[in-house]
């Protein structure tokens, strides 16, 4: 079993790690038990998030009673000291914990500073000297915040998307994070589901020794095909190259990453779905893209205000509209020459 160590932290975990989105979208029931059968398998690590609906709670019904054999790592969105200091009290509680492993800063438009008007990074070593932080990071999609994080080397950890579609800066920041002794956690480890080989996923992150892949984690099936892979470490052989480099040259370009942060759209179009209809249609069954509901989600497109609410907040800079219109002539080609849809 692979293990990473999180930089200066000293945190040394499973490679495996979980990530605790997903599972906001299951019943409390199945969440304890896909939770609980990860921990049992080997999952150390579990990265959730104060925004993520009900996710905390869900991890704390599950493995409250198993605390000090986890690592915890959550987040806070907050711009203030008090909503900071709101959110940390509201993780611990939904966690059932009385400390946090990891607190870290959720995707900031700036970087928190020791003694910043804005109190932030303050109240960050005031919940350390408390007792309910053991260590402090941040987690960004855009590259020059993250950059600015890594070289303050004021952050323990640093969560930042990581994935074979990596750009050659990625792979630099993630060596800079590694020359600095910070961890890393990469989100998008499958690059919002577009990645749809596990096992070339793996292969990748395993090339990188201070990088703690967090899966993205919502039904069974797919946490027992990370617990295979992580029982039987893939290889990078050639099998694995050709799945990379087709996927690459499938993906290169401007594509929506789906992290959400165009959202919620004035009009009512699930962008995150939406602009990245086309990759969808070519890398999934196209059944479940092609259903009457479907069809009519795509037509909101249409409604489209352009009052730049999405362009304004994607960390990639991508010109959504413009993006939107052609998934959606794309998707009418489509189901013009689909005679069946069901």
């Amino acid at each position: 079993m692979q293990t990473v160590t999180l930089g200066r932290t000293g945190i040394t975990v499973n490679k495996n790690c979980f990530g605790a989105l997903p599972i906001q979208r299951r019943n409390m029931e199945d969440a304890i038990e896909i939770l609980r059968h990860a921990y049992d398998s080997g999952f150390q690590l579990f990265d959730t998030a104060h925004g993520y609906t009900d996710s905390e709670e869900k991890l704390g019904a599950a493995l409250s009673d198993v605390r000090k054999n986890i690592i915890i790592t959550t987040k806070t969105p907050s711009v203030t000291v008090e909503g900071f200091w709101s959110d940390l009290e509201t993780s611990l509680r939904r966690l059932k914990t009385d400390y946090i492993d990891v607190y870290q800063f959720h995707n900031p438009k700036f970087v928190p500073k020791p003694g910043g008007e804005d109190g932030l990074y303050d109240a960050m070593v005031e919940a350390k000297k408390q007792g309910k932080i053991r260590f402090i990071g941040i987690t960004n999609h855009r590259m020059d915040n993250a950059l600015e994080a890594v070289n303050l080397g004021i952050y323990d950890t640093l969560q930042f998307p990581f994935s074979y579609l990596a750009s050659d800066k990625d792979i630099e920041l993630i060596e800079l994070c590694q020359k600095n002794d910070i961890g890393v956690l990469a989100m998008k480890a499958l690059s919002g589901g577009l990645i749809m080989n596990a096992r070339a996923a793996y292969a990748f992150q395993a090339q990188f020794p201070n990088v703690a892949p967090i899966w993205g984690i919502q039904r069974m099936r797919e946490l027992e095909e990370f617990i295979e892979l992580g029982k039987n470490p893939p290889a990078m052989d050639d099998e694995v190259k050709a799945v990379i480099e087709k996927d690459i040259a499938e993906l290169t370009g401007d594509f929506c990453r789906a992290c959400g942060y165009c959202m919620p759209c004035p009009a009512g179009i699930n962008i995150p779905t939406a602009a990245r209809m086309s990759l969808l249609l070519r890398r999934a069954p196209l059944a479940a893209r092609l259903t009457p509901e479907m069809q009519k989600e795509m037509e909101k497109i249409e409604n489209c205000l352009h009052c730049g609410h999405c362009t304004s907040h994607c960390p990639y800079s991508l010109n959504t509209p413009e993006l939107l219109r052609k998934n959606l002539e794309d998707y009418r080609n489509v189901i013009a020459h689909k005679v069946d849809v069901t």
